[in-house]
């Protein structure tokens, strides 16, 4: 299992808004959901990735109403300086928005992702890999796949991949990976709100990219079968 679109977009700066400030997370819910709090190999922003995926998994209904409608305001704001604005916005009315607020009102209490250390290594990797040659997919530039390079440190597992280009912090990548606007196949939001797969382990990196400034990979996987 991979998501095979990537999400193209525009770097902008998020700041806290008020609709989070709204609605209330409760300190169980908030620390139950920072798995990847004292995580030493991933960044701040990193570490946003998997507190926000856990937020969407742990109740979807209260992430939208809060956390993804600061994004929006914030993106939607930003976005207003373009000419080409009415492309670029989050678009409440679009069947994307619209499909987002459906499937996250019927999340609730999903088992929660973990960082895992060979994971990140092999997300970093890859990012890397994408940095340095300027290119954007999941295949690497040697042409080895997301199987080949997860398959090597942890065979036999259900995997995944989510990639973004445009953005250097965790909500608004995470964001827009759920919302997966133009992506038919809704892949990105279908691995962060899955349970099919049992992905529970998360590699993350975020990195400079010389095309779309940022790049943003997530692998996944699912956790070792328990002997009986």
């Amino acid at each position: 299992m991979k998501s095979i679109a990537a999400v193209f977009l525009f770097f902008f700066m998020l700041s806290p808004g008020l609709h989070a400030q709204s609605y209330m997370w409760t300190k169980q819910e908030l620390d139950n959901a920072n798995t990847a709090k004292n995580t030493p190999y991933l960044n701040e922003e990193e570490k946003k990735i998997v507190f926000y995926m856990n937020l969407a998994r742990t109740d979807g209904e209260k992430f939208f109403n809060t956390y993804f409608q600061d994004f929006v305001d914030a993106y939607n704001a930003d976005m207003r300086q373009y000419s080409n604005y009415d492309d670029l916005r989050v678009n409440r009315k679009d069947k994307y928005y619209r499909g987002l607020k459906e499937d996250l009102q019927e999340i609730k209490g999903l088992t929660l992702f973990s960082p895992d250390e060979t994971l990140t290594y092999i997300a970093q990797q890859h990012a890397k890999d994408l940095s340095k040659n300027n290119i954007a997919g999941h295949n690497s530039f040697d042409g080895r796949t997301v199987k080949d390079r997860i398959y090597k440190y942890y065979p036999g597992r259900a995997i995944s991949e989510n990639l973004a280009f445009g953005f250097s912090k965790g909500l608004a990548n995470v964001c827009m990976l759920l919302l997966d606007k133009n992506v038919p196949d809704l892949g990105h939001r279908k691995t962060i709100l899955g349970t099919s797969y049992n992905l529970s382990l998360v590699g993350v990196n975020i990195r400079k990219h010389p095309g779309y400034r940022y790049c943003a990979v997530v692998d996944y996987i699912s956790a070792p079968a328990v002997s009986r």
